[in-house]
C-alpha cells in the first residue's frame, strides 16, 4: 500500500461498517490449529459509481467472495495484493469467506502455546497493517468503520475486544460464539480481537468498566491492584486535563504473550507485552516505572490516535510523540513518580539523541510513501524526539493555552481523522502566537544542535560576558530557537545549590546572556536547566571541573540528569576518553538517589567499557565496575531495590574468577549479601552470566529449565544455550536463526539476544561477513518484525574495526537491497564507526 493508493481509496470511499464472523475452533470445541475461518460482511459507498478499487485480504486462501450478490473472479488474488473490486455501486455489500493463518511473529492473529498447562491464547496485533491477516478491510488510518465481531471459540475460553459482549450463543459440542456490540468508529489497526483461557480481575472506576487480563499461568504475578491504581491516576488526569471524558464503556488490559513491543493501544482493548511488565520476581522502581509509563502512554492514545487519528503515516510521529509526552508528564503530576520527566532525559531522549545522529536521521514530521517506509520509523525521532519538541512546544506556547488547543482540536475532529496542520490551527488560535516558523524549524529538519557555553570572568569573579554558541553538523546546518533555562549553582559543603534559574530563548550561533555580566560566578552554569529543549549541552571548564567531584551533590534528578547525559555525550562524540567517563562513574554514581538514573547510567557505563573503550583497558574498566558495583551492594539496604539493582550490575561487570565463584556461590545459596533475594529471574541472569563466560554446562540450563517449565523458562534457557562459548554452539545457532524453517517470534529474539556477546568478540568474528551473504534472504522471507529484529541484532556491531566497515560498505554497494534494510544495515555501521572513534580517542588518553 502506498500514499497515493490510500489518499486515492479514500477519496473514493466511505466505510459504513464490518461485520467479522471468525471460528477459532477445529470443529469440534478445540483450539484451531494452522488457519481459521474468518467471514466479513463490508458495506460501504463509493463517490463515483462505476470505479474500481481493491481490498486488503492476507488469506490463505479465499472460499467465495461476492460483490453486491455477484461472485468475483478469484483466480488473481494473492494474499499480498488482496482482492480487486470493479465496477462499484454507490452502496456497495461484500462479503469474504476465507482461511487466514494464526500467526507466531506477533503480527496477525497471534498464537501462543503456554508449556504450563497447554492452553493456547490468541491476540490480535495489527499496526501498522496487519488487520488484514485476520478479515477483508480496507487497511488504512482515515477508513475508519464500525465493527461488530461475532467469534466462535471453545466454551472454557474468553473473548475480549473493544467493545463488551453483547451475548453469547451455543456453537455445538464444547463451542460457543461470543458476539460483542457494535463498535464506535475506529480505524481496522485499533480494531482488537483476543481470545483463551485468560485469568480476570475486573474493577470500575468513574463509571468505566476495567478488566486486568493474563494468561492463567501467570495469574499469580498480575498484581491488578497496582495496574488499576496507575490506570485510575490516567483517567482521572486525562480526563481532567484534555475535557473530553473516555467515550467507551469499557477499558480492557491485556498483559500477553510472545508480544514484540512495549505495547498496542487497541480501542478499549489495551495490549501489554508481558515478559516486560509481569513481574514474576523481584524489581526496582526502575521496572514500576516503565511499566507505570508505558500504561499511561496508551491511555493517551485513547485520546490522541484512537478518538482524533492520523490521516496517514506521516504522522504517526505525533501519535508517538504526543502518547510520550502525556505519559511523562501524567506521572510526574498523578502518580508517585514524580521525577518521570528525569527518566525521560536519561532513558527516552537518549535513544532520540543516538537515533538523530545516524545517517539515516530524518525529520520528526516526513513523508511515508509506503508501508515499508513506516515499519523501521517507529524508532527514536519519532519517539523520543518528537516528544521533546511537543515538551518545548508547551513551554513556547505556555501549557494552559496548550490544553485549550487541544480541548478544541479533540472537540473539532472526535471520531475522525486529523494532521498536524489541524493541530497547530488550534493551538496558534489559543495562544495567539505564530507556530508554522516553529514547525518547519523543529519537525521539517534533521539531526541535533549542540548548545556551548562561552564564558569569560573578570578579576573580581564576576561574568565578565557569558554566551551560548549553538552548534550543527555540517551536513545538517540549521540553527534553532531553543527556549532553555540556564541555572546557577553554588558549592555549598558538598551541595551544589541552584542560586538562580534565568529563561531565554537562543538563536542563531551566538546568544549572549547580558543578564549575567557583573553576576557573581557560579560554580556550575547548566545550559537548558529544567530540560525544556531538546539539545545536546557540553560545560565550561569550570562547570566541568565541579560536577567532576560534586555530580551526586546536585539536588535535583533532572538537572544531575543533565550532567550526565552532557558526560555521555561528550563520550560518544570523541570529546571524553571512555576510562574517563568510567571514573566520573564510579566517583558519582555511588552518590546518586534516583534509581532510574542510576540503572540507566551504569548500563550506558558498561556499553562505554565494551564499545568506545581501548580493547587494551577493557579488563581495568570491567573490573572498575565489578568494585564499584561490589561497594554499593554491600553499603545497599538489605532487602531494596537498591540491593537488588547493585546485585544486577555486578552481575552484568563479573569477568575474572573470583567474580565468576561468586555469582556460582549465589546460584547455590552461598555468600548471598543478607536480603538480596536470588529468585526465578535472578537465577536466569546469574546461569546466562556464567554461561557466556564458559563456566556453565548445557546440563546446568536443562536443570533450570525443569524448575522453571514456563514460557519465561523456556526464553530464558534459549538464550542461556545461545551464549554457550563454543564454535559448536554458535554455529548452531546460527542454523536456526538462518535457516527456512520459521521459529516463533520469542525464540528468534532470544537466540539474536545471546547470539553476540561483550564477552566473546573473538568467538562471533567469523559471523561478520556471514551475516552479510544471508541477510537479504532473512529479510525476503520473514515477517517484518523479526527481519528487522535480525538485522538490527545480528549486524556484527561488536566486530568494531575497519573489516567490519569496508564488508558492510561492500554490501551497501550492491544494487537491488529494499530502502528499509539498507537503512537497518547502515545504522549498524554508523555505530561501528563511532566507536572506532571513542576507541582512538581512549587510546590517545592513555599517553
Amino acid at each position: 500500500m502506498t500514499q497515493v493508493e490510500a489518499a486515492d481509496r479514500a477519496r473514493l470511499l466511505e466505510v459504513t461498517g464490518y461485520d467479522i464472523t471468525l471460528d477459532l475452533t477445529d470443529g469440534h470445541g478445540n483450539p484451531g490449529d494452522g488457519t481459521f475461518r474468518s467471514t466479513t460482511v463490508v458495506t460501504f459507498r463509493c463517490v463515483e459509481p462505476g470505479a474500481d478499487t481493491f481490498i486488503e485480504t492476507a488469506a490463505q486462501s479465499v472460499r467465495s467472495a461476492t460483490l453486491n450478490g455477484t461472485p468475483l473472479d478469484l483466480a488473481g488474488f494473492s494474499a499480498e495484493r488482496g482482492l480487486a473490486l470493479r465496477g462499484l455501486a454507490a452502496e456497495n455489500e461484500l462479503v469474504v469467506d476465507a482461511d487466514f493463518a494464526f500467526s507466531a511473529s506477533g503480527q496477525g492473529l497471534q498464537r501462543s502455546p503456554d508449556p504450563v498447562d497447554k492452553e493456547i491464547y490468541l491476540y490480535s496485533q495489527f499496526e501498522t497493517a496487519d488487520a488484514q491477516r485476520v478479515f477483508a478491510c480496507f487497511d488504512q488510518p482515515d477508513l475508519k468503520s464500525e465493527f461488530t465481531w461475532h467469534v466462535t471459540v471453545p466454551k472454557h475460553w474468553k473473548a475480549i475486544s473493544n467493545m463488551p459482549v453483547a451475548s453469547v450463543d451455543e456453537a455445538g459440542p464444547g463451542a460457543k460464539t461470543v458476539n460483542f456490540t457494535p463498535s464506535e468508529r475506529m480505524s481496522t489497526y485499533i480494531t482488537a480481537i483476543c481470545a483463551g483461557p485468560y485469568h480476570e480481575v475486573r474493577f470500575t472506576h468513574d463509571g468505566i468498566d476495567m478488566g486486568y487480563f493474563c494468561r492463567a499461568s501467570m495469574a499469580r504475578y498480575l498484581d491488578a491492584d497496582d495496574l488499576h491504581l496507575v490506570t485510575k491516576q490516567g483517567f482521572d488526569f486525562f480526563q481532567e486535563q484534555f475535557g473530553v471524558r473516555y467515550p467507551l464503556p469499557k477499558y480492557d488490559q491485556l498483559w500477553v504473550p510472545d508480544f514484540n513491543a512495549g505495547a498496542m493501544e487497541n480501542f478499549g482493548c489495551v495490549t501489554h507485552a508481558e515478559a516486560h511488565y509481569l513481574f514474576r520476581s523481584q524489581v526496582t522502581d526502575f521496572e514500576y516505572e516503565q511499566r507505570a509509563n508505558t500504561i499511561l502512554h496508551e491511555l493517551a492514545h485513547m485520546w490522541f490516535g484512537d478518538l482524533v487519528t492520523m490521516r496517514w503515516w506521516n504522522d504517526l510521529w505525533l501519535n508517538e510523540s504526543f502518547a510520550e509526552w502525556a505519559s511523562h508528564w501524567c506521572n510526574s503530576e498523578a502518580t508517585r513518580f514524580t521525577d518521570a520527566w528525569t527518566t525521560f532525559l536519561s532513558v527516552r531522549k537518549s535513544w532520540g539523541y543516538r537515533q538523530d545522529q545516524l545517517s539515516s536521521t530524518h525529520p520528526v514530521y516526513c513523508e511515508m510513501p509506503d508501508l515499508e517506509a513506516v515499519e523501521v520509523n517507529f524508532d527514536g525521532i519519532t519517539y523520543a524526539k518528537g516528544a521533546g519538541v511537543i515538551k518545548q512546544l508547551v513551554a513556547y506556547v505556555g501549557q494552559d493555552a496548550f490544553l485549550t488547543g487541544l480541548r478544541a482540536y479533540f472537540g473539532k475532529h472526535a471520531w475522525g481523522n486529523a494532521t498536524f496542520d489541524d493541530l497547530l490551527t488550534e493551538l496558534e488560535a489559543a495562544s495567539g502566537r505564530e507556530l508554522r516558523k516553529f514547525a518547519a524549524q523543529w519537525l521539517e529538519t534533521a539531526q541535533v544542535n549542540t548548545l556551548r557555553p562561552l564564558v569569560s570572568l573578570a578579576a573580581d569573579g564576576t561574568y565578565a560576558s557569558v554566551v551560548v554558541q549553538q552548534e550543527a553538523p555540517a551536513d545538517y546546518p540549521t540553527l534553532r530557537t531553543h527556549r532553555i533555562g540556564v541555572g546557577l549553582y553554588d558549592l555549598s559543603g558538598d551541595r551544589l545549590i541552584r542560586r538562580d534559574l534565568l529563561e531565554l530563548d537562543v538563536s542563531g550561533e551566538h546568544t549572549e546572556i547580558p543578564a549575567l555580566k557583573g553576576v557573581r560566578a557560579a560554580d556550575v552554569l547548566l545550559l537548558n536547566d529544567d530540560d525544556l529543549s531538546y539539545t545536546k549541552l557540553r560545560l565550561d571548564e569550570r562547570s566541568m571541573a565541579a560536577v567532576v567531584h560534586h555530580i551526586g551533590g546536585i539536588d535535583s534528578s533532572l538537572a544531575r540528569a543533565l550532567v550526565w547525559n552532557a558526560a555521555w555525550d561528550m563520550l560518544r562524540d570523541a570529546e571524553l576518553a571512555a576510562r574517563d567517563y568510567v571514573t566520573l562513574v564510579c566517583s558519582g554514581l555511588p552518590l546518586e538517589t534516583d534509581i532510574n538514573l542510576t540503572t540507566w547510567t551504569f548500563r550506558q557505563a558498561a556499553s562505554a567499557v565494551s564499545q568506545y573503550a581501548d580493547p587494551a583497558w577493557q579488563a581495568q574498566g570491567w573490573a572498575a565496575l565489578a568494585e564499584l558495583s561490589r561497594t554499593a551492594l554491600a553499603a545497599a539496604e538489605p532487602g531494596s531495590g537498591w540491593q537488588l539493582s547493585w546485585a544486577r550490575s555486578f552481575v552484568s561487570a563479573a569477568r575474572t574468577p573470583a567474580e565468576q565463584a561468586v555469582l556460582r556461590g549465589w546460584l547455590a545459596g552461598e555468600g548471598v549479601p543478607e536480603g538480596l533475594v536470588v529468585d526465578t529471574e535472578l537465577r536466569w541472569t546469574l546461569l546466562q552470566s556464567l554461561s557466556a563466560l564458559g563456566a556453565a554446562s548445557l546440563d546446568e540450563i536443562e536443570d533450570e529449565l525443569a524448575g522453571d517449565r514456563t514460557a519465561s523458562g523456556e526464553r530464558e534457557a534459549a538464550i542461556a544455550r545461545a551464549l554457550v562459548p563454543t564454535a559448536e554452539s554458535k554455529a548452531a545457532v546460527w542454523a536456526q536463526l538462518t535457516g527456512e524453517a520459521d521459529i516463533p517470534n520469542w525464540l528468534n529474539r532470544s537466540l539474536l539476544s545471546g547470539f553476540h556477546s561483550v564477552k566473546q568478540v573473538e568467538l562471533t568474528a567469523p559471523y561478520a561477513k556471514k551475516f552479510f551473504d544471508v541477510v537479504a534472504d532473512v529479510w525476503a522471507r520473514s515477517d517484518s518484525e523479526p527481519a528487522q529484529e535480525f538485522v538490527m541484532m545480528g549486524y556484527p556491531y561488536l566486530q568494531v574495526s575497519e573489516e567490519t566497515i569496508a564488508l558492510t560498505d561492500t554490501w551497501l554497494a550492491r544494487d537491488g537491497q529494499p530502502a528499509s534494510l539498507r537503512r537497518l544495515v547502515a545504522e549498524g555501521r554508523d555505530g561501528v564507526l563511532r566507536a572506532l572513534k571513542a576507541r582512538a580517542r581512549d587510546t590517545a588518553a592513555a599517553g
